[in-house]
């Protein structure tokens, strides 16, 4: 046993002896990362300043030249912007309970459609599957707007117009999500299905129990695009929404622009930026790992 012992307590030295010439420091490696900082403080400037000008008081977002960081933080602008919204029909409580409601059903139609639409198509036998595919793929190849005027008349035929349905429906078979999550549900070998069936495990149990653990990062992708996809949609509430109760966070702040005041009313533009920015970043710290995973697993660089 202290032989054993002993063997195990080398084997460990050795291997932090690896870890330490593997990491060794050099000046290219050192060189190399302050590049790699310097290009990460570059791109993070705007966002930085989009914070700093979301908390300037009114006589530092006109002072020449101007400031990068803020000297006198506030939070007037926030107030001004919940008084300018609040002065229509409804609360500025109302857009965000809109946006948020929209986003959360968009994000879970989305997960159960992508992924059940990519577990059929890689592992049970669908007629006319390669033709479904190629079809998936060909859509890919045209814009968004293309299919607009087509949308609009089917949700208009089932009367779904001012309705949360008209924001969420459209949206939840993303080709592009599906096609991702094809690739990397290509990943899990079917043998390991084949095995599990055996054992009983029905189609159900293979796709819950199996599939979806296996491919996380994979269907964590597409939460995250579906999520800021929706999140930031404008041009589907401008289209299909009319009433006041129902729009969302970003046509309602769309009711800042143009009109009198606009100078005054600087301020409350950059907390509105910050505050249609702030959760599609919190999201994606969350979920970055898991992106950089499925982009690495499926082969886009």
């Amino acid at each position: 046993m202290e032989e054993m012992r002993q063997e195990i307590i080398v084997q460990k030295v050795k291997e932090k002896e690896q870890k330490v010439k593997r990491f060794k420091i050099s000046v290219p490696m050192i060189l190399l990362y302050l590049l790699v900082l310097g290009v990460v403080a570059f791109t993070s400037m705007p966002l930085v300043y989009l914070v700093s000008t979301a908390f300037k008081p009114l006589n530092e977002l006109f002072v020449f030249p101007p400031q990068f960081f803020v000297r006198n933080p506030t939070l007037r602008s926030f107030s001004e912007l919940f008084l300018a919204l609040s002065g229509n029909e409804v609360p500025f409580t109302r857009y965000i309970f809109n946006s948020v409601a929209v986003s959360v059903i968009t994000v879970v139609g989305t997960w159960i459609v992508c992924t059940m639409g990519a577990f059929a198509m890689t592992k049970l036998k669908l007629p006319f599957k390669s033709k479904i595919y190629t079809i998936i793929v060909a859509t890919l190849m045209f814009a968004a707007p293309a299919g607009q005027l087509t949308s609009y008349i089917i949700i208009q035929n089932f009367g779904w117009m001012n309705t949360i349905w008209a924001l969420t429906l459209p949206k939840m078979a993303g080709s592009l999500f599906i096609f991702l999550l094809i690739q990397n549900f290509n990943v899990v070998p079917d043998a390991l299905l084949e095995a599990a069936k055996i054992d009983g495990c029905s189609s159900w149990g293979l796709y819950y129990k199996m599939m979806i653990p296996m491919t996380r990062p994979a269907w964590a992708t597409a939460i995250v695009f579906s999520f800021v996809g929706s999140w930031n949609d404008f041009f589907g509430p401008m289209l299909y929404i009319q009433r006041e109760a129902m729009k969302t966070l970003p046509l309602a702040l769309q009711l800042l622009q143009g009109g009198p005041g606009q100078v005054a009313r600087a301020g409350a533009f950059a907390a509105a930026g910050l505050l249609t920015t702030l959760p599609t970043i919190i999201v994606f710290c969350f979920m970055q790992s898991k992106v950089i995973n499925t982009m690495s697993n499926s082969g886009i660089k």
